[in-house]
């Protein structure tokens, strides 16, 4: 009778319980892409497929060209900033003066350094050139130069290319999920697995979880940009968080790799230790100090661009997380932000835009096109993108993203907290559990007369 009692006041307290107050907004709507293969590619002229060796290789002169114009210029120059020849307020000016352009030149000869490795790149797409060992051969050298297993990366960009978006097959900027993040089961009286209702009772529990304060997003974006790179090759970091631990890119055994490419992963590892013993040997020879400033600075800001680009271009409130059942090459392509690299609205953000565009060879510009069809090279890119935009807009779709900027990082970090458990194509959610997108496919809100009522 009393265990009768209990049940009966528990239910009397769970209906008298206020009923949760849930805000409801208005999210675009995203319609999931039916477009095919052929479709993508028979859009894109067919001289842009065309690949050159030699004017590929033009390229690279040009680049080094430019380094050696870097180097020459700040070692002859930066020197002559002394009271004989440079007239400054204060004697403490002058190491200081010295010191910030080193650092000038540590950022143009990172930038360029940057067009290097995606040149490099481009030989571990094919892209290069028309024969494999040119390809592999310059690819090699290239990425070897700036601490990258050539192989070793290609393959797993390879399985990147071929599955971008998937929540279990691509590689790298996999999103946690709530699960992942600790958060409390998807409570239907209290949200919608859209992101588009939840109570405030929710949201304040979802900003105590994931809300970050202001400087802690910057650190963790700083610490992004200098070191997510070659974390992501050392320790899997961003990658598929199915992987045994101590999954790299330097071990040639399953997940990364089968068997027969163990030795392709070898060559590689090879490769990275000749670029360790150069570092060391130049450190021993020259002094770290020079080392440091001449080499090692602008290879941080290599990984930097690095990070700082591929991130954008793979993560937005707006872009599309694919399960397997859903997933199609062509959605994965164009689940990517083409972004400008550092421009923005006036003169000077099209000054800055243009310069970073030239220098990385448009890697960020273009990446749509480069997803869709990763062969075509750099100099042929610009007129494909062009090419496929005029084809997708007919469908309605756009792939141009904000300019890439370090605010725009932050603003994707602190918009960007985790993805359903759930749900056959999902976008990220904020640290309010609120979408930015509510995913649609072709087939929903249609009469059976044709009409779309939506």
């Amino acid at each position: 009778m009393a265990s009768t009692l209990t049940n009966r006041k528990a239910a009397s307290s769970k209906a008298s319980s206020p009923a949760p107050t849930v805000v409801e907004e208005n999210v675009p709507k995203y319609l999931v892409p039916d477009i095919t293969v052929k479709d993508l590619l028979g859009a894109i002229p067919q001289h842009c497929y065309e690949r050159n060796f030699f004017y590929s290789s033009l390229y690279v002169l040009w680049d080094f060209a430019w380094l050696g114009v870097f180097l020459w210029t700040a070692s002859t120059y930066i020197p002559k900033i002394t009271p004989e020849n440079v007239n400054l307020p204060h004697p403490a000016l002058y190491k200081v003066a010295r010191g910030a352009a080193w650092l000038f030149y540590d950022f143009c000869a990172g930038l360029v350094g940057t067009g290097v490795w995606v040149l490099a790149h481009e030989c571990g797409h094919q892209a290069f050139s028309t024969s494999k060992f040119a390809n592999n051969a310059m690819g090699w050298i290239l990425h070897s130069a700036l601490g990258v297993p050539y192989h070793s990366w290609r393959i797993t960009h390879a399985k990147h290319h071929a599955q971008t978006s998937h929540l279990t097959g691509d590689q790298v900027f996999v999103p946690k999920t709530r699960k992942e993040r600790g958060l409390p089961p998807l409570d239907a009286e209290k949200e919608n697995l859209e992101g588009t209702k939840v109570s405030l009772d929710l949201q304040e529990i979802f900003s105590e979880a994931l809300e970050d304060a202001p400087i802690v997003s910057v650190l963790w974006l700083t610490a992004q940009l200098l070191v997510g790179w070659p974390l992501y090759l050392i320790r899997n970091a961003t990658g598929q968080r199915s992987y045994p631990r101590f999954t790299n890119h330097f071990t040639p055994k399953p997940p990364l790799f089968a068997p027969h490419q163990f030795t392709d992963i070898i060559i590689s590892d090879v490769g990275v230790f000749i670029w360790l013993a150069a570092v060391a040997y130049s450190i021993k020879t020259w002094g770290f100090l020079n080392v440091f400033r001449v080499y090692l600075l602008p290879y941080l800001w290599v990984n930097h661009w690095l990070v700082l680009i591929t991130f954008l271009q793979h993560t937005d409130p707006a872009l599309p997380h694919y399960q397997a059942s859903a997933f199609t090459f062509p959605r994965g392509a164009l689940s990517t932000f083409d972004r400008e690299l550092m421009g923005g609205p006036g003169i000077i953000g099209k000054i800055t835009g243009w310069i970073c565009a030239t220098a990385t060879h448009g890697i960020s510009e273009t990446h749509v096109a480069h997803h869709i069809c990763s062969k075509i090279p750099h100099y042929n890119a610009w007129e494909a993108r062009d090419a496929i935009n005029e084809r997708l807009a007919r469908d309605g779709i756009f792939v141009q993203g904000n300019p890439g900027t370090w605010s725009e990082a932050l603003r994707v970090i602190r918009e960007c907290k985790f993805i359903e458990d759930e749900g056959e194509v999902r976008f990220y959610k904020n640290a309010q559990g609120k979408a930015a997108r509510v995913p649609v496919f072709s087939s929903e809100g249609v009469s059976d007369s044709g009409v779309d009522v939506q």
